[in-house]
């Protein structure tokens, strides 16, 4: 996917179009996961699409939950979703920092090999 060491560094608009990439991936795994964090919180706990939507994202966020959970099954989707969600977030957060953090390592590196 990347330029071995033994490669030059590619031309600034390859690496833009990389980010770009790796932006659009980052928020299609975002959006994905809203999707189930609004199916869990519709199905268990019998919100209406709002409502689930703004748990979901606050929870994906980092935020936190809005809404008192009233089932127990819906607690536990809650807490699992939660521990979902910051995999998602270091996970999303790695996919779009890694043409920055290749491109700045792979230039140490080809400037040490001349």
């Amino acid at each position: 996917m990347f330029e071995g060491k033994n490669h030059p560094l590619i031309p600034m608009q390859a690496l833009i179009r990389r980010i770009i990439r790796n932006l659009l991936i980052g928020f299609g795994i975002i959006a994905f996961s809203l999707g189930i964090g609004m199916l869990g919180y519709s199905y268990f706990e019998n919100m209406n699409w709002i409502d689930a939507y703004e748990n979901a994202s606050m929870i994906l966020s980092g935020m936190g939950p809005v809404s008192n959970m009233e089932t127990d099954e819906g607690k536990i989707f809650a807490g699992s979703y939660a521990l979902f969600s910051g995999i998602v977030f270091l996970v999303v957060i790695a996919i779009i920092m890694a043409p920055v953090f290749h491109r700045f390592f792979h230039k140490f590196l080809v400037k040490d090999s001349k």
